[in-house]
């Protein structure tokens, strides 16, 4: 393992089972830390640029940890696919959190990842220093979500990753047009895993499909608006890829009126939900770093 590369840490949830994370750079004072929590059926290793770049900062190094759910990634699969749920996955991510020290902290949370951030900040206000949410709002668009639930826990299992990198472009070429071969070729080294038996399977227990079960597009998600402001009071940042069919521009402007200084990134030719890779993007979200920073130390 050279120095860039990130540390995996093991600890336990709160009922036992284990958690992987991702951890990238160190602990420094003043820089506050960065906790990434991914999407629905997404890992870790989805933050590899994004934590890179904001642990090696030359202005501001600082600690980027990044967690596995429950049911993903290196982290250990349920027995009871009713576990992967909300309430569950909040009490593993305030775990972690303890566990490494990592309070407050600047939260990146894309899709779930940005719903768990608002309900953290309803339940535990002081845990957050500022927060990045990625693709997700209050408001969770219907459309997006039966687009979600036709693919969790459904992807064809490809013979090579070349084969799977073919099965995510056309799933998600309208969403993401100027995406190339080697661009799609990465996307499928984080979506696959080689499998027991050798062949690739998900890197997500595909039971995870379970909890999409009752969605149906007449009956839309409660709004989270009670959540949403609960950041009320800490520096906010929401990125939009411009072409989401799961935050709209009518929610986001309904976002702004009820935090007037929430900082809006839209990306370009990206959908749900913006890769977080690009040099701009980041460098966008290391100056929103460094300004919670500087609000803290106010």
């Amino acid at each position: 393992m050279s120095p860039s590369d990130p540390a995996s840490i093991f600890l336990s949830a709160p009922d036992g089972l284990r958690l992987h994370v991702r951890s990238y750079g160190r602990a420094s004072r003043p820089a506050l830390p960065v906790v990434c929590l991914p999407g629905l059926a997404r890992t870790a290793a989805d933050f590899e640029a994004l934590a890179s770049a904001l642990s090696h900062d030359e202005a501001r190094p600082r600690l980027v940890i990044a967690l596995d759910y429950r049911g993903r990634g290196q982290s250990e699969y349920d027995r009871d696919p009713a576990n992967y749920a909300f309430h569950t996955e909040l009490a593993d991510v305030l775990a972690v959190i303890v566990a490494l020290d990592c309070t407050p902290a600047i939260f990146v949370g894309t899709s779930r990842g940005g719903i768990l951030t608002m309900m953290l900040a309803a339940l535990r206000p002081t845990a957050i220093a500022g927060a990045v949410l990625n693709d997700i709002g209050p408001v969770i668009e219907p459309k997006g979500l039966m687009r979600i639930k036709g693919y969790v826990g459904r992807l064809p299992q490809p013979r090579s990753v070349e084969e799977g990198a073919e099965v995510l472009r056309r799933l998600f070429d309208a969403q993401f047009p100027k995406l190339g071969p080697e661009d799609w070729l990465s996307a499928a080294r984080r979506t696959f895993k080689q499998g027991e038996d050798g062949r690739l399977v998900p890197t997500y227990d595909v039971r995870l499909a379970k909890t999409m079960e009752g969605i149906e597009f007449e009956r839309p998600l409660p709004t989270l608006w009670k959540e949403f402001d609960a950041l009320a009071n800490v520096p906010l940042m929401v990125i939009r890829g411009e072409n989401s069919d799961i935050l709209t521009v009518a929610t986001l402007e309904a976002m702004r009126e009820h935090h007037g200084k929430m900082e809006i990134v839209e990306v370009p030719d990206q959908g749900h939900a913006p890769l977080l890779a690009e040099a701009d993007v980041i460098a966008r979200i290391a100056d929103f770093a460094g300004g919670c920073d500087e609000a803290r130390l106010t």
